[in-house]
């Protein structure tokens, strides 16, 4: 039987339904996968890019809070997080909207 991604520490149903829409059911396959192919499934369902998630995601995969994630394994994790994004995923946005993506300001379209 699949165990719930919501079992994974700091995912909820949000996050739940969301891996549900990128074709990612169980904590098992999310594991398999690890945070960035998972996060790229997210991206490519329509889910917005959002660094939070992403290291949300890292940190729980690793079973550690979601605000333990700092100094240079933050730094690392938004190179990678910035990768993952410029795989084609933030087509169509002005460099406004980058930027105020970059500090996690930006309103939702």
């Amino acid at each position: 039987m699949a165990t719930p991604i919501s079992t994974i520490r700091n995912l909820g149903p949000a996050m739940e339904a969301a891996f549900a829409r990128a074709g990612i059911h169980s904590a098992e396959e999310l594991r398999a996968l690890g945070t960035d192919a998972a996060y790229a499934r997210l991206l490519e369902s329509g889910h917005r890019p959002h660094f939070i998630a992403y290291y949300v995601i890292e940190m729980g995969l690793q079973g550690r809070p979601w605000n333990d994630c700092k100094g240079t394994e933050k730094a690392a994790l938004r190179a990678r997080f910035d990768a993952i994004k410029a795989g084609g995923h933030d087509k169509g946005r002005s460099r406004l909207e980058a930027a105020l993506d970059e500090i996690g300001v930006i309103a939702r379209r």
